[in-house]
């Protein structure tokens, strides 16, 4: 339950920091997040396939 606390609480900082930002600067950062969420997800795949073949 702390955990989804403290979530929220972060969520709404983000969120509340966000709307106060340049559009420009979020966009920027929308699509830095996103190529790290990409590449965490294609090493995830990589990593897991390697594991299942040995």
């Amino acid at each position: 339950m702390l955990f989804l606390v403290a979530a929220l609480l972060l969520l709404g900082l983000m969120l509340g920091t966000v709307a106060h930002a340049p559009l420009s600067f979020t966009l920027v950062a929308a699509a830095v997040i996103g190529v790290w969420l990409a590449v965490f997800a294609v090493r995830e795949r990589h990593g897991r396939r390697r594991e299942t073949s040995s």
